[in-house]
């Protein structure tokens, strides 16, 4: 757990006089399926599938927002965010969010909100793009279940998908045998790059990503955290 409870000390760090301030009141709730992804014309994604949540904390008329498999309403201070026993996977997306919103009030990230309708086609464009770009036509090792990256990944690369969901693991899905987490190992050694949903960092299973191979985490989630310690993220569509 250290790696959140130096999340928590960055967090009180950038807050400073904010922290106890109590007209600065931070919020997060889970937001429907519509209100997080839109209408996207791919009806796969885990969000609409209620596989995943998504969470927004709200500080100062900022917002960030957070993918957790856990559901749940928090109202409170900084100060009680800073200090809260990080539990649950619940309990570190708040944590997480309100990282996202609070940065992004004081101008240090930006797409902080996740994006909508058919922008996920595009931002696996993007990402697609730049992979063979910078690394020609890497093995890659996916971490998590992103249905139009993979779909567009699987058509130019050779990949290997990991996954938490029980009703993903085993079956095929755009011709890729979807592996669980037993498999991590294997398919990091047999890669050349990893992406990797930044969700893994509300799981906590991020470490076992990190000083491996070239990571480059997709997502808003991750978007506090991957300026903070120099990952690299790809959200581009994002708001």
């Amino acid at each position: 757990m250290e790696f959140y409870e130096k999340l928590q000390s960055d967090l009180k760090k950038l807050a400073g006089d904010e922290l106890d301030e109590t007209v600065h009141v931070l919020s997060a709730r889970t937001l429907s399926a519509q209100e997080a992804i839109g209408n996207p014309e791919r009806k796969d994604f885990p969000l609409l599938k209620g596989k995943e949540v998504m969470i927004e904390a709200s500080f100062k008329g900022f917002k960030g927002h957070a993918y957790t498999n856990m559901p749940g309403d928090f109202s409170g201070l900084l100060s009680n965010i800073v200090q809260m026993p990080l539990a649950t996977n619940f309990d570190r997306a708040v944590l997480v969010a309100s990282l996202n919103a609070v940065m992004c009030s004081h101008g240090l990230i930006t797409n902080t909100i996740h994006c909508i309708d058919n922008e996920p086609e595009e931002c696996a464009q993007q990402l697609s793009d730049t992979i063979m770009s910078r690394f020609g036509h890497p093995k890659i090792a996916f971490v998590g279940f992103q249905p139009a990256m993979i779909d567009r990944m699987s058509e130019l690369f050779k990949l290997r998908v990991i996954d938490l969901d029980e009703d993903n693991i085993g079956k095929e899905k755009f011709n890729i045998l979807i592996e669980g987490p037993d498999n991590t190992e294997d398919v990091l050694s047999w890669s050349d790059i990893i992406l990797a949903t930044g969700s893994t960092c509300v799981n906590t299973t991020i470490t076992r990503f990190l000083g491996k191979k070239p990571v480059i985490f997709y997502g808003v989630t991750i978007a506090g955290i991957a300026k903070t310690y120099g990952f690299e993220r790809h959200c581009p569509c994002a708001h």
